[in-house]
């Protein structure tokens, strides 16, 4: 991490990433308004130097006669593209932005460089709680604790589609055809006399006539009847967060008539 001592020395130093690529050069370095200490190197890249783009202090770090970042020449590239014109201060928004983009939790971060000691502006005595506190100009800063709430994407649970076989009777109605003997008599006429007289007068003989049946026949074969995918749909609900902030209050004392008013 960048000390607040080196920011002169990094100042139009060359960057480059983990894997030894040159990424541009340090333009400007960013102060946290809460302590005073360097947050942001703002690197000026692109073929021509015409963009500049953020990278956390905190991921970076002075190696010989270069500044070295934890992030490849791409991801620091492809950085939220932040208006550096804009009065040399970053935007609540746009400092959420980058921490989000860099992987950092930015309240967590803010927590950090608030608490008491020598990393925050709470050590007492110290130059920038003096600032702080406004002695130089006689007024006083009020500052309070804002609940800053984002939300971050979990694996809630997962959904597949597995086949398998069931075997269910099925009855299904099939009509079948068979032969049945049926005798038939005729009497004998011009017609037929002569067939009827063809034949011996008396004997005995026999004549056999085939029936047929139909069976029934099973059999099977697989047809597709449908097609099943997964599909996913956002829904998106209200859920309540709570959370404990702290905030200043200022009292206001009176020697003349022993007063004191809180805001």
């Amino acid at each position: 991490m960048i000390t607040q001592e080196q920011i002169r020395t990094v100042l139009d130093q060359d960057v480059y990433d983990a894997n030894g690529e040159k990424i541009g050069e340090v333009k400007h370095v960013y102060l946290d308004d809460a302590t005073g200490r360097p947050e942001w190197l703002c690197v000026k890249t692109g073929l021509f130097g015409m963009r500049e783009t953020f990278v956390p202090v905190q991921a970076a770090d002075v190696v010989a006669d270069h500044v070295e970042v934890a992030y490849d020449k791409d991801r620091v590239k492809a950085a939220p593209n932040v208006d550096v014109d804009a009065g040399g201060h970053l935007s609540a928004d746009e400092e959420r932005e980058l921490y989000r983009y860099y992987g950092i939790d930015w309240a967590d971060s803010w927590r950090q460089a608030n608490q008491p000691g020598e990393s925050g502006w709470a050590h007492s005595g110290g130059a920038l709680e003096r600032e702080r506190l406004g002695r130089g100009d006689e007024a006083m800063t009020r500052s309070e604790e804002q609940l800053t709430v984002g939300t971050e994407a979990h694996e809630a649970g997962r959904a597949r589609l597995r086949k398998y076989v069931v075997t269910e009777e099925q009855q299904v109605s099939v009509p079948v055809t068979r032969e049945e003997v049926r005798v038939e008599r005729e009497p004998i006429t011009d017609a037929n006399r002569d067939e009827a007289l063809a034949g011996p007068d008396i004997s005995e003989a026999e004549h056999e006539v085939v029936l047929h049946e139909e069976r029934p026949v099973v059999d099977r074969q697989a047809v597709p009847v449908e097609r099943v995918r997964l599909g996913k749909e956002r829904v998106t609900e209200q859920e309540t967060v709570s959370g404990q902030v702290r905030k200043e209050h200022i009292d206001v004392e009176g020697d003349a008539d022993d007063s004191r008013r809180a805001f």
